[in-house]
């Protein structure tokens, strides 16, 4: 019982550090890089793209159901996009699975995801055209459509110390003339 008890404490204590460690990670980009005019489907199948969402701060993820450490983080980013999408910022979960909607959809459904649309590239092609080394990454994309930062790895994105980093860029995006 003790053991357990002091494992849980250790865990609890290694949570701020774990987003601590993701903001450390975040690369804020500087000056703005542009992006290419990357190509998705929506979850009714409609032929969609990046450019669709200009005008508002986009955290785009880009993730695999078969990528453990997205999995792990799909439920943050579905809190992300409860907590602050609306009228300033989405959150696009960009799948690259081959099998496509039929794939996400069971995943978004054992899981638990409601708030986050789906978004698949069955090809690939997005995540080579946005340089993504390895899953998941994930790019703040301004209301101008430009990358300003980026964070290769999973992340705890409803921790507080993520929300103020994105909500201090939603800050910036309304200050711009």
């Amino acid at each position: 019982m003790r053991r357990t008890f002091l494992l849980l404490l250790l865990l609890l204590a290694a949570l701020p550090l774990a987003a601590a460690a993701a903001e450390r990670n975040f690369v804020l980009v500087d000056p703005p890089k542009a992006l290419p005019d990357v190509r998705f489907v929506d979850g009714e199948g409609r032929n969609r793209a990046l450019a669709d969402f200009k005008g508002k701060v986009v955290l785009l993820n880009v993730w695999a159901t078969w990528c453990v450490p997205c999995r792990k983080e799909m439920p943050t980013l579905d809190r992300l996009q409860n907590a602050l999408g609306g009228a300033d910022i989405q959150v696009i979960a960009l799948s690259i699975d081959r099998q496509g909607l039929d794939v996400v959809r069971k995943f978004y459904g054992e899981i638990g995801i409601r708030h986050l649309e789906m978004h698949v590239d069955s090809s690939g092609k997005a995540a080579r055209e946005l340089g993504a080394v390895g899953l998941p990454t994930t790019l703040l994309v301004d209301r101008a459509g430009r990358e300003v930062g980026r964070l290769v790895g999973p992340a705890e994105w409803d921790a507080p110390d993520m929300i103020a980093v994105i909500r201090q860029r939603i800050d910036q995006e309304h200050d711009r003339p």
